[in-house]
């Protein structure tokens, strides 16, 4: 997958990198009850758009990577980074569309007390809080990646 012959993986990660944790902060604070009513709707699109985002990500990740052979070299160093970055991108794909189907589920249920409310914020604090940190740790390996298996 390319943009004007630009790979679109270099330029989708950028979405995922920004649009990730913002949706992820914002779910974070519609959980204050005082900021519950002024975030619902943020909550649900950021959530959904940057899930959208990451699969964009990870599949044009995935093109990229099949497109050359030089990255599926087994001997060369820089295959094993690409394996773990392509590792935690997969985790990263999922826990992002678990947070997404945890926020339209709790956006849903905005008005519902108790228990139900409960259980909702504390699945979208861990998601959310999951997704922040695989956006770090699956933008390391891909930096690390590039940047020390094209350097030597």
């Amino acid at each position: 997958m390319e943009i004007n012959g630009l790979p679109l993986h270099p330029l989708a990660v950028h979405g995922a990198v920004v649009l990730a944790p913002i949706a992820s902060l914002v779910a974070l604070a519609y959980l204050v009850p005082a900021l519950r009513d002024r975030l619902r709707w943020p909550t649900l699109v950021l959530a959904l758009v940057a899930a959208a985002a990451v699969l964009v990500a990870y599949f044009s990740g995935d093109s990229f990577r099949e497109a050359n052979d030089f990255f599926n070299d087994p001997g060369a160093p820089v295959t094993e980074k690409i394996d773990t970055h392509e590792d935690r991108g997969a985790l990263l794909m999922w826990w992002s569309l678990a947070f997404a189907a945890i926020a339209v589920i709790t956006t849903a249920l905005h008005r519902r007390d108790g228990w139900v409310r409960w259980l909702l914020a504390a699945l979208l604090a861990v998601d959310a809080v999951a997704v922040l940190v695989l956006v770090v740790l699956t933008g390391d390996s891909g930096a690390r990646a590039v940047w020390d298996g094209f350097a030597g």
